[in-house]
């Protein structure tokens, strides 16, 4: 799951991108802030945010004046920058501060689902290998001529890799255990779906499977995270 903040001192325009964020499987909005001194305090406050969206103008700072300060306190947040502005410097500051992406105000729904897309891809590549090599740079930096990176997992038939991470996550945080029907009401999928998910994690033994009685006597498994 990617949590992530919008700095944006247009509520409408908050709004909009919100309503793009919930189009996308696998992202959390954390919050959202309106002026730089608010961002810098919801960074402060939620230490789990992944990505933050960060308009350039903003009523009491420059959001590319803050970069420097949000990379000093937390250099795990990810930036994708979005303007109207189309003043060159804006892009270089930006760029010598690591943003993710760049976007110009209006930003379509494609091309901001597109983006989002490509970063959740990104972080997953990275979050799959302990070692780089060149083709994973290649790949990472989207040099059209890299060979295709094979994929650390090879997915079955109805296994969505966002999906799949989603039910990671509710698991991690399942200390007693989950039934695929628990599963699937706090995924939001139906029993059938939640189990598919939860056995394909039992096949590559990242969780375990055990029968559970209920109060009718009922047999039904149970998936633990491994301890």
């Amino acid at each position: 799951m990617i949590n992530v903040l919008i700095a944006e001192d247009d509520f409408r325009v908050a709004s909009i991108h919100e309503q793009f964020f919930q189009k996308i499987e696998g992202v959390k909005l954390i919050g959202k802030s309106s002026n730089a001194k608010e961002t810098l305090e919801m960074l402060k406050q939620y230490e789990n945010i992944d990505l933050l969206l960060l308009d350039v103008y903003m009523p009491d700072e420059m959001g590319t004046k803050i970069l420097p300060i949000i990379r000093n306190l937390y250099p795990k947040v990810d930036i994708i920058m979005i303007t109207a502005a189309t003043d060159k410097k804006h892009l270089e500051e930006s760029l010598r501060s690591g943003v993710f992406h760049y976007l110009i105000k209006p930003v379509t729904v494609e091309k901001f689902t597109d983006t989002i897309k490509k970063y959740i891809e990104k972080k997953q590549l990275l979050s799959s290998r302990n070692e780089v090599d060149q083709t994973l740079a290649d790949h990472y930096f989207g040099d059209k001529q890299a060979k295709t990176i094979e994929k650390k997992e090879i997915y079955p038939k109805g296994i969505d890799p966002l999906s799949l991470e989603k039910v990671r996550d509710i698991i991690r945080q399942s200390d007693s255990g989950i039934t695929a029907e628990e599963m699937g009401e706090r995924m939001g999928a139906s029993r059938t779906t939640a189990r598919r998910y939860l056995e394909y994690l039992a096949s590559t033994n990242e969780v375990t499977a055990e029968l559970e009685y209920g109060i009718v006597g009922r047999p039904e498994r149970k998936y633990s995270k491994l301890k």
